[in-house]
């Protein structure tokens, strides 16, 4: 084997594996670098450096922003995905377009194999395995992280050995941080009854340093995904990215996860997502109003299936084309703008509008007056509407009586 594509994000698990691989099989190692919105160009620049320190000679840098957002963060946003009904899927999707972005390196230098740094006991050794062997079933797959067992700590004493120091920061945690938020893993959230210190977010203030005064905002949609903020049109990635300065500063989008993975064991994260909660909550209230009650149905019933497979990894079973097509059709008319009041760790819809509103004064206005139909009907359908429940319960309460 000459060449080894390893997916590389600079921490300790893939620093390890830069150098292991290399001494272990002797190939070269090509380090790449996918960079899916959770890193900036200092960033980028320090992660090169690290790749030259540990002997590196072939680092490269996919920029794959576009191509999440189009493919992945787009249809968590036109389905409202959100895991357990509070984790806006951060990281799932991003697996499966590093993989998809480390087999085209592999492929473009010749390499026979590939290699990642999961771990045994988590969903992204899964998600990459299965979107590599989608992909490139003739590649070989290293994971020495998930074969080799060590602890993190482990892990950097054998590189200390070898003149490389890691923060001790990463060591403590491992934080991923992409396009549709940060996770962060490690000591207090392997225990569901801790809270992990105010050390270790970066996005989001504290409720301590939140400022008193609440702020609003309007986002724009257009079919279901966001086109600006506060009237400016912007690209959907940078609606995301402003609403995480401007409702991070407000302890807005900070969240603990916890749930089944994919193994089957519970699992448990803390999170940061300050624009893509906004954009998810501002995008549920539109839906409500332009939609209908069984498209909002499916809607929420599909959109959650697909949330769940794609944080499991399956990006690539063709079932996840057709979910796309219907969020797609269902988010035709989502299109509109709404009011967001950012105030304290609290994000809270205040309005929307809607050139497509189903709201429909000129035939009724709930609570107050109909137009549409007269009391006479209103009276005839409540007396059908019941008519079943009311024949049902006699014939249960007379089934009791003959009990008795």
């Amino acid at each position: 084997m000459d060449k080894i594509a390893l997916a590389f994000s600079g921490g300790l698990d893939t620093s390890f594996l830069a150098i292991w691989l290399r001494e272990q099989t002797g190939a070269e190692v090509v380090t790449v670098t996918v960079d899916t919105g959770g890193f900036s160009d200092e960033e980028l620049a320090a992660i090169a450096t690290r790749a030259g320190e540990l002997g590196i000679q072939d680092h490269r840098v996919v920029d794959a922003k576009a191509d999440v957002y189009d493919r992945y963060v787009s249809y968590l946003i036109k389905g409202n995905c959100l895991r357990g009904g509070t984790y806006p899927v951060s990281v799932g999707a991003e697996r499966t377009a590093q993989a998809e972005a480390v087999v085209n390196v592999a492929k473009e230098v010749g390499a026979g194999a590939v290699a990642h740094g999961s771990t045994r006991a988590g969903n992204d050794q899964i998600r990459f395995d299965v979107a590599i062997r989608a992909l490139a079933p003739d590649l070989e797959i290293h994971a020495p992280i998930r074969d080799l067992g060590w602890s993190r700590e482990q892990e950097s004493a054998w590189l200390a050995e070898r003149g490389i120091a890691i923060d001790p920061k990463t060591v403590a945690y491992s934080v991923n941080e992409g396009l549709f938020g940060t996770t962060i893993g490690g000591k207090e959230t392997h225990d569901p009854w801790q809270v992990p210190p105010e050390g270790v977010y970066a996005a989001t203030a504290s409720l301590d340093d939140a400022p008193e005064d609440a702020e609003e905002v309007v986002v724009g949609f257009e079919r279901g995904l966001p086109i600006s903020l506060d009237g400016e049109a912007l690209h959907g990635v940078e609606v995301i990215r402003r609403l995480n300065v401007i409702a991070g500063k407000h302890g807005v989008g900070r969240g603990m996860h916890l749930g089944d993975t994919i193994l089957g064991v519970k699992g448990r994260l803390a999170f940061e997502a300050p624009g893509p909660l906004v954009v998810i909550q501002a995008h549920s209230e539109l839906e409500k109003l332009v939609q209908t009650r069984w498209q909002a149905y499916w809607r929420q019933t599909l959109g959650s299936f697909y949330g769940n497979l794609l944080h499991e990894g399956l990006y690539f079973d063709p079932v996840m084309r057709d979910f796309e097509a219907f969020l797609d059709s269902v988010n035709e008319r989502v299109t509109g703008d709404v009011r967001v009041r950012l105030e304290r760790g609290t994000c809270r819809v205040t309005g929307t509008r809607s050139p497509h509103s189903l709201m429909a004064p000129d035939v009724a206005v709930y609570g107050e007056g109909a137009a549409g139909w007269t009391g006479e009907q209103a009276d005839g359908f409540a007396r059908l509407y019941g008519l079943g429940a009311a024949l049902g319960h006699r014939a249960r309460e007379s089934a009791r009586g003959d009990d008795a």
